[in-house]
């Protein structure tokens, strides 16, 4: 009897898309860190690096990143696409649109976009994290000779957390209309499939699939239309996030009636009172 490794699903459905080198691994310290290494090795685009766990995990700001072994999807990618610097938010926010539309395909899971780069669920418990997405590069000259984003997503965690993340995480088993948590490689194909047509669309000589991107990135926000509080570190705006620029940075008019574009800072979602 032949038992099929880890990621043979993957590789084969995903045959046809720019990312058919999916290699998976059963414990790394971060698969961000590990294919910058590769990256920088020559690894070509569309390179994946998957881990049932990740020791060293990392989110924006160097935050750590805590999941149980085998309960997350721990995935990073690779993008050789010629880009300038400033349009490496198109790669976030293309693996974070991907991410949602695979939470809402496979689990049925309604996961929205918190800027600038969580994976959330609104419900009656308020905004609680799925997932987060991380993207860093290395620069030669005015081009990005690579991108790599990576992604954590909750998918099979305990039914009763930690304190410190009760109030704040979730997974999709605990959403699915079932009970039952997707397998994860069911969500990587979803994800890899619908990112694959997203850089296609980046990649157009036009800028209409750009504009499509930021349309899609809009519509499945959790953040336009909330009041929000918004953390520069020199300074907190408080306002309402009212548009999503084509640079990717959030727009949020204050009560003064200016309109404030922030490329980088930490949001609040305020949740109103009375």
């Amino acid at each position: 009897m032949v038992t099929a490794m880890t990621g043979d699903h993957a590789r084969s459905a995903l045959r046809a898309t720019r990312f058919t080198d999916v290699r998976w691994v059963d414990e790394t310290g971060s698969t961000n860190r590990d294919l910058l290494d590769l990256a920088a090795a020559g690894a070509a685009d569309g390179t994946v690096l998957v881990a049932d766990h990740q020791t060293a995990g990392r989110g924006r700001l160097d935050r750590t990143w805590q999941a149980p072994p085998g309960g997350s999807l721990l995935v990073s990618v690779l993008f050789r696409l010629g880009l300038a610097p400033a349009d490496a938010h198109l790669l976030t926010t293309a693996v974070g649109v991907s991410a949602v539309e695979a939470c809402r395909a496979v689990a049925g899971v309604p996961a929205q976009l918190k800027w600038p780069n969580d994976v959330v669920v609104d419900g009656d418990a308020g905004v609680r994290k799925l997932g987060g997405i991380l993207a860093e590069t290395l620069v030669e000259g005015d081009e990005l000779a690579a991108v790599v984003v990576g992604l954590g997503l909750n998918v099979d965690w305990p039914s009763v957390l930690p304190d410190e993340l009760a109030d704040t995480a979730v997974a999709l088993n605990h959403l699915a209309g079932s009970g039952v948590a997707p397998d994860r490689e069911d969500v990587l194909v979803a994800l890899l499939e619908r990112l694959d047509r997203w850089t296609a669309r980046i990649l157009e000589p036009a800028s209409a699939g750009r504009d499509a991107l930021m349309g899609r990135a809009r519509e499945v926000s959790a953040t336009l239309g909330r009041d929000v509080r918004v953390d520069l570190g020199h300074e907190v705006l408080e306002g309402r996030a009212v548009e999503l620029g084509p640079g990717g940075e959030l727009v949020v008019a204050l009560p003064t009636g200016e309109r404030r574009p922030v490329v980088v800072g930490d949001v609040v979602h305020v949740r109103p009172t009375g």
